[in-house]
């Protein structure tokens, strides 16, 4: 199973990576970086995460038993089901 990662600073380490548990918990982080962009004025980060949220939601109806992080793959072979790097072949 793969997980998306969130960057989070610290000012010991530089940057580090946390994996999201859950579907639901992403969702929870999109929503929280979406009112702190706002806050802060940063229109470009707050479109990127109501992008990667929209994205999450549709997933998770079409998937409301799957409770996993899904990767930027699974969000896109999701809304894009017929490109090629999203189709599955039985020999």
């Amino acid at each position: 199973m793969t997980n998306i990662f969130i960057v989070k600073e610290s000012k010991a380490k530089g940057l580090k990576q946390e994996p999201m548990k859950s579907i639901d918990e992403h969702i929870q982080k999109d929503q929280s970086e979406i009112l702190s962009a706002k806050a802060e004025g940063n229109a470009a980060k707050a479109r990127h995460f109501e992008e990667e949220l929209h994205s999450l939601e549709e997933y998770k109806e079409h998937h409301p038993e799957d409770k996993h992080d899904p990767n930027a793959l699974e969000l896109f072979c999701d809304a894009n089901p017929d490109e090629p790097e999203c189709l599955v072949y039985d020999d």
